[in-house]
């Protein structure tokens, strides 16, 4: 069971993996002897989601062994290791070195899956295939962060960047292309930061650059980048070369150049919004989205109000608005001048309803076009290069690649295909 980033997803995966090598199988959490929980520890919602879904697990399903695991337990251990079923809860530092030195899995009547795979590639033959809710495939090139944004935690449960050479990233291609895999999305806790760790240097540019060659028919999408990493050179390469998906998620976090300065993050509004004017200009049908972080200590109303002003008036096509919690260790949240929970509950509210308009503005842009897309959720429903989901009415194999045009600009969007 997986919370959070996408850096969490390919953790899982990779966890995954290890499971299917030592005979494992994926059942629900309410069947299962063993339940790994990846947290995440972002928000205290993050948190609470975790305490609540370890607790329902145990609940239903009384004698299963849960495993906590990621950021969350890496910051409280003492917390999670107090809740019911807990028998264990793994730091990320061991995260993805764990599995092996576990007590060997319950033995089933069932043959394992290196009895039923065993003349398979891999350790036991069983491979990560698409399907059952997961169609992209999350790689993960970097971890870690150097950066020290005022109210972020992950800096101290996650360490520092360490990135994955471009060959080892080739390589991770090269499986997931065998595993029958069509888009892959590159992530990373900072990916803007990919390679500066490594001898020789590295730099993000240099890895979509290989990855633009790679003898496959793979398509690749860049998740989320910070502003000051999304460099022309990136966007240029995107936009002529066929292979990355025409979608950029940009986290702003405020639109006030005070707050920005207080959150201490290293870009102002005017380069932001340069940044996606830019982008705008050179993929007219690029799909931008955004982070804000609504009630940051010290944020006034009018600080507030330069977010209605400039999202408003901004080419970003969807947000994710977090209210703002204290992490506790973060600078952030010794702070005062905290904003009322009821202040910012309002405030999370408006800007999520500017998102809304955005996004329904983005659809009603892109009726009528015909996009290239990768159907998911059973072959019900398609996502576009540019990051739309849409309904189509002839149900499909999921993870096929297809062309939709857009005839409705509703919620859901729907679309037909195009031979």
């Amino acid at each position: 069971m997986t919370f959070g980033c996408r850096v969490n997803q390919a953790d899982s995966i990779d966890i995954e993996r290890q499971l299917l090598a030592q005979g494992g199988r994926p059942v629900d959490a309410e069947d299962a002897e063993l339940v790994i929980v990846n947290t995440c520890s972002v928000t205290a919602t993050a948190d609470h989601g975790a305490r609540q879904s370890i607790r329902r697990i145990a609940r239903k399903n009384p004698s299963a062994r849960i495993v906590a695991t990621g950021c969350y337990a890496t910051r409280a251990k003492l917390e999670l290791a107090s809740l019911p079923n807990v028998t264990a809860v793994v730091s990320n530092s061991q995260k993805l070195t764990f599995v092996p030195t576990m007590d060997p899995l319950p033995v089933n009547d069932e043959p394992t899956t290196a009895e039923r795979f065993g003349d398979g590639d891999g350790s036991c033959g069983e491979k990560i295939r698409p399907g059952s809710g997961r169609t992209t495939y999350t790689l993960r090139v970097q971890t870690g962060c150097d950066e020290v944004c005022a109210y972020c935690i992950i800096p101290s449960t996650r360490g520092s960047g360490r990135s994955m050479s471009v060959n080892r990233v080739l390589e991770e291609v090269d499986r997931v292309v065998a595993e029958g895999f069509k888009e892959a999305s590159l992530t990373g806790v900072h990916i803007g930061s990919y390679g500066r760790d490594l001898s020789p240097r590295s730099s993000l540019l240099e890895l979509v650059r290989a990855l633009d060659t790679h003898p496959s028919d793979l398509r690749f999408r860049i998740s989320s980048l910070e502003p000051m990493d999304c460099s022309e050179a990136v966007v240029d390469l995107v936009a002529r070369s066929g292979r990355f998906a025409p979608h950029f998620h940009l986290p702003l976090q405020n639109a006030s150049d005070r707050v920005l300065q207080a959150m201490r993050r290293p870009y102002s509004r005017g380069y932001y919004q340069r940044l996606v004017d830019m982008i705008r200009g050179r993929i007219s049908h690029a799909g931008i989205g955004s982070d804000l972080v609504v009630g940051f200590p010290g944020e006034t109303a009018e600080d507030f109000e330069e977010n209605l002003e400039y999202l408003s008036s901004s080419p970003l096509t969807y947000l994710h608005v977090f209210p703002y919690s204290d992490r506790p260790g973060t600078d952030a949240s010794g702070l005062a001048a905290k904003v009322d929970g009821k202040t910012v509950r309002e405030r999370a509210r408006a800007i999520r309803a500017v998102g809304s308009e955005l996004a329904a503005r983005f659809r009603m842009s892109q009726l009528g076009t015909i996009r290239p897309a990768l159907t998911i959720d059973g072959g019900r429903i398609a996502v576009t290069d540019n990051y739309l989901k849409v309904r189509i009415q002839v149900s499909q194999p999921e993870n096929q690649r297809v062309r939709v045009r857009i005839t409705s600009a509703g919620e859901p969007l729907t679309g037909e295909l195009i031979t």
